[in-house]
């Protein structure tokens, strides 16, 4: 089982998540501040700022492969 497709789905979710709860309680004048904060790939002592946005791209790119594998058509099983 290939765990790849799974952790870029998860990191997409997670930006995708925090990015829209974040727009939400800011209309209802709640400033989250943290969630900006994991949005933009900062996870406490952990920072992924720099590098955060080439890693979204690249893990993107990884699901979309892995889907479009999905299009091949596969070999008979013999029998």
């Amino acid at each position: 089982m290939n765990l790849m497709p799974e952790m870029c789905r998860s990191a997409r979710l997670l930006t995708a998540a925090s990015g829209s709860l974040y727009s939400l309680l800011l209309e209802r004048g709640i400033d989250a501040f943290w969630l900006i904060k994991i949005h933009t790939g900062r996870f406490g002592p952990i920072n992924l700022q720099p590098y955060y946005s080439l890693l979204l791209g690249v893990l993107t790119l990884v699901v979309i492969a892995s889907g479009a594998t999905l299009l091949l058509p596969r070999g008979r099983a013999p029998g």
